[in-house]
């Protein structure tokens, strides 16, 4: 009878517990996770390049380091003023008016400030429509958008860094 009575609070148990919701982050807290390392490893970046190979490209049709620095800081306040609900900034921006090494590590700081008032949106928020290049997204894809485009452009720096015989931040060890 003991045996009966366990097998039937399981299988009673298993269905109910299948039922609870979950409790795992959502879209925008699990895209803000990863948002939060990649936009890290872009202020290390751009801490650690020297100022004078800020100008620095690998050929001449690509940006400079300083400029992609640039057009993060600017392209991130678009896409998390889009988040928000805000008037978005031009995307190039910032890769228009700053130039120096201190200029633009600050704009890529409050670029990453601004963005994290847009990745601490509620969950119930991902689903507003906001228009992105004439398009209608969501406050979710448009969150998707700005971490594609950092990690994209992390890619860059991490090359640049390579080319000046550097360790971007990614591969350099934890302490």
């Amino acid at each position: 009878m003991k045996r009966v009575s366990i097998l039937l609070a399981l299988v009673v148990a298993v269905p109910a517990a299948a039922q609870q919701p979950m409790t795992a982050p959502g879209g925008i807290a699990t895209n803000r996770m990863i948002w939060e390392g990649v936009a890290n490893y872009l202020v290390k970046s751009a801490e650690q390049m020297s100022e004078a190979n800020y100008a620095f490209k690998p050929t001449p049709e690509v940006r400079t380091f300083g400029e992609i620095i640039g057009h993060l800081a600017g392209s991130q306040d678009m896409y998390c003023a889009l988040a928000l609900g805000e008037k978005a900034p031009a995307e190039d921006a910032v890769e228009k008016a700053a130039t120096s090494k201190a200029d633009l590590i600050a704009s890529l700081k409050s670029s990453n400030d601004h963005c994290r008032q847009a990745y601490a949106l509620a969950e119930s928020a991902g689903g507003r429509m906001v228009d992105v290049f004439g398009q209608s997204r969501s406050v979710l894809y448009t969150l998707m958008s700005n971490t594609s485009h950092d990690s994209e452009h992390y890619g860059n720096l991490v090359t640049y860094m390579r080319l000046k015989g550097m360790v971007p931040p990614s591969s350099q060890p934890s302490r």
